[in-house]
């Protein structure tokens, strides 16, 4: 069978198709997850903020943790509700965020031999601005790869607070339970607001086919 080459306007409308088809399946029906991490982040902040000051133990800390925990989870919701269709572009977002979940996996265990090994603790505050910074790269790639300007630049608020955080680290200043707030209201930002605005035009798209 001979195959035939793509012209330049066959190939921009398959684009275009497979651009479409991946902002269908970030709809919330389908597994709008970027919504779903937004929330939980943003909740899992106020509460750890909420538990530190009221008890004023800051083992309510390692609730942060959690983040680990949810992943997996999300990971298998995914696979048990799988897109009708999956495009070259679906495919590529989806191997963003496994680098992207790696980087966090290698930056934690990192983190934590490094100062367990030079000075007997671990408190993983660099966690806080690293994990911005990653998130924020993944969305803004996401928003890159479909087109989607609020996604692209709404992880410059989010960037703007990691380097608040990491410049306050370097002149010797300590972290508050502020930053968790902080940290918060970058997923708002970055992830919720976006992550509504396709799921409204996304919706918007189906209602139209």
């Amino acid at each position: 069978m001979e195959e035939r080459t793509l012209n330049e306007k066959e190939s921009l409308a398959l684009i275009t198709q497979m651009i479409s088809s991946s902002k269908k399946n970030m709809e919330i029906g389908q597994g709008n997850y970027m919504l779903i991490w937004g929330y939980f982040t943003t909740t899992l902040s106020i509460i750890l903020f909420a538990l530190v000051n009221l008890t004023h133990n800051f083992i309510w800390s390692w609730g942060w943790m959690l983040m680990f925990v949810m992943w997996p989870i999300m990971s298998y919701r995914q696979r048990q509700k799988p897109p009708r269709v999956v495009t070259y572009t679906d495919k590529v977002i989806s191997q963003v965020w496994q680098v992207m979940g790696w980087m966090f996996i290698v930056t934690f265990l990192t983190i934590g031999i490094i100062e367990f090994s030079f000075a007997r603790y671990i408190d993983f505050i660099l966690m806080l601005p690293l994990s911005l910074i990653y998130c924020g790269i993944g969305v803004s790639i996401t928003g890159i790869i479909i087109q989607e300007r609020w996604m692209t630049y709404t992880p410059l608020i989010a960037f703007i607070i990691a380097i608040y955080m990491l410049t306050m680290l370097m002149i010797g200043e300590k972290a508050t339970t502020l930053w968790y707030l902080y940290f918060g209201l970058s997923f708002v930002f970055m992830m919720i607001i976006p992550g509504h605005i396709v799921n409204h035009k996304a919706k918007k798209q189906c209602l139209k086919n």
